[in-house]
């Protein structure tokens, strides 16, 4: 009689690893780093020790960790690390309104402080179909006004059945450089890097009607790895501190 247990699941031991710095990073921290040599070499020790945990704060900042992409149809995931502070029912960004039209969204925002990892990453898998810069202002990116008057951009990706989510960098009081990574016409994967945001800020990530998101306000978000929604599902999640 043949056994009806499910065969083991292939496994791999993975080890942690300490991430690398992105380039994009490496200029900061040779430039702090040579600082602190400098203050080192002339034994100023009161501006070297400092200097140094400067150093070693910059290279965390622009660490750029290997993420595990869950796999599976219509997931949306997290573009950022950091923490959901606002979930509304909003109309998409103007400047993407050709091509979205007026249907509302759901907006949810993720605030990124200056220890999270800020390599951001594409929700869906698809085509970027606009990259829209606008300059503004730099209001703490926690307030609900930031995602109208800030410095920020905006980006489109269609997936091949024609679905469209749209995200956006937010740049916030500390933050003074969006860098993005891709333009309108490149293939992106779910999960694929797609910018940064220099020094701490926020991403919103707009949800067609029809999709609730699955995480609750006060969640912590891992870019890469969290699961927001499933397109076309509306189990709306709450969430209670402990």
């Amino acid at each position: 009689m043949a056994s009806l247990e499910k065969p083991p699941v292939a496994t791999t031991t993975v080890k942690w690893r300490w991430p690398s710095v992105h380039p994009d990073g490496r200029k900061f921290v040779l430039i702090s780093a040579v600082i602190t040599l400098i203050f080192a070499w002339f034994a100023w020790e009161t501006l070297a020790w400092p200097m140094a945990a400067v150093t070693i704060w910059v290279a965390a900042f622009f660490r750029d960790p290997i993420r595990s992409v869950p796999q599976g149809e219509g997931l949306v995931i997290a573009p950022a690390d950091g923490l959901i502070t606002l979930i509304q029912n909003v109309p998409p960004p103007r400047e993407l309104a050709a091509e979205m039209g007026d249907q509302p969204t759901t907006r949810v925002s993720i605030f990124m402080s200056v220890f999270d990892v800020h390599i951001n990453r594409s929700p869906i898998a698809g085509t970027i179909r606009q990259v829209v810069y606008i300059s503004g202002k730099f209001l703490n990116a926690d307030l609900d006004k930031a995602s109208e008057d800030n410095e920020r951009q905006h980006f489109l990706v269609e997936s091949a059945d024609g679905v469209k989510i749209a995200f956006t960098q937010i740049a916030g009081l500390v933050a003074r450089r969006i860098v993005p990574f891709v333009k309108p016409g490149d293939t992106v994967a779910r999960g694929q890097r797609i910018g940064l945001i220099r020094f701490g800020s926020r991403v919103d990530v707009y949800l067609p009607m029809g999709t609730s998101p699955r995480v609750a306000l006060g969640q912590r978000t891992i870019a890469g790895e969290t699961i927001l929604a499933r397109l076309g599902e509306q189990d709306v999640a709450s969430g209670l501190p402990q």
